[in-house]
């Protein structure tokens, strides 16, 4: 089947026959966030290309880090990563395999809204000239030690942090508790909690100031920057922060008195 494009007016869509009221559907998010990242950030590229491929195969083969960086996660994370974004295109899976992959209504929802979590990721590289994309080796390793930040700022400027509520509660359940910020197996699920945080205690330009600078002391600065406190204090609230995120999900108590979150905090 011949792949055919349908444009709006900041984004083009190549896709096959078949998926045309998705790569529409999807054109007409990726639209409306672009307005709302205008508001928030200095440069919000137009021009990309969304590229739907029509089996996992082929966007697999459209970039050599994604299975590498679905290696790179939890398992309960991997279903997540069905899309990549590079500097001019959002390489995404069609419609029919992202249904495959959901694991509940949230879930479904989550999967649907890639293309606009990519499009973020694109944003954020555009704002941030030390952030992917584009890609290279020194990039991706720099994307595993920042995922709490790249996946977690694209949850929250999606608007799909609450989306992965299921997926927050079902990790909790390990009998390890998460690190602190979240470790890149942990980013693409706890990542957004991060900034929905912050947002609740500082306000979203604080969340601006963290998705647009990366700190040369690393994580542990930018987090005490952005928060305007200590580590250790931040870690804390955090932690408090899944457990109400996760009772107001479960809507059980006792249940969630089960949960396990870690009584240690990191050093």
């Amino acid at each position: 089947m011949a792949w055919i494009e349908t444009e709006s007016l900041s984004f083009i869509a190549r896709h096959e026959g078949d998926d045309i009221d998705y790569a529409q559907r999807t054109l007409d998010a990726l639209e409306d966030l672009r307005l709302r990242l205008e508001e928030r950030f200095d440069d919000v590229p137009g021009g990309i290309t969304v590229i739907i491929h029509p089996t996992p195969g082929w966007l697999d083969a459209a970039h050599p880090f994604l299975p590498l960086a679905r290696l790179a996660a939890a398992p309960a994370g991997r279903r997540y990563l069905a899309g990549w974004a590079m500097a001019t295109e959002l390489h995404v899976l069609n419609g029919t395999y992202l249904d495959r992959r959901a694991a509940g209504e949230d879930s479904l929802a989550a999967l649907r809204g890639t293309p606009e979590r990519l499009y973020v990721q694109v944003v954020l590289g555009a704002n941030n000239r030390r952030l992917p994309p584009p890609w290279g080796p020194r990039r991706f390793l720099r994307y595993l030690q920042w995922t709490w930040l790249i996946e977690g700022a694209a949850q929250y400027y999606s608007n799909q942090v609450m989306l992965f509520r299921a997926a927050v509660s079902t990790r909790l359940r390990d009998r390890r508790p998460p690190a602190f910020p979240p470790s890149s197996r942990d980013a693409i699920i706890l990542g957004g909690t991060i900034f929905d945080l912050l947002e609740r205690e500082r306000g979203p330009d604080a969340c601006d100031v963290l998705a647009s600078r990366l700190r040369r002391d690393g994580p542990r600065g930018a987090l005490e920057l952005a928060f305007d406190g200590r580590f250790r204090d931040i870690e804390h609230e955090w932690r408090s922060y899944l457990r109400k995120l996760t009772e107001r999900r479960l809507d059980l108590p006792d249940e969630v008195g089960a949960l396990d979150l870690g009584d240690e905090l990191s050093a």
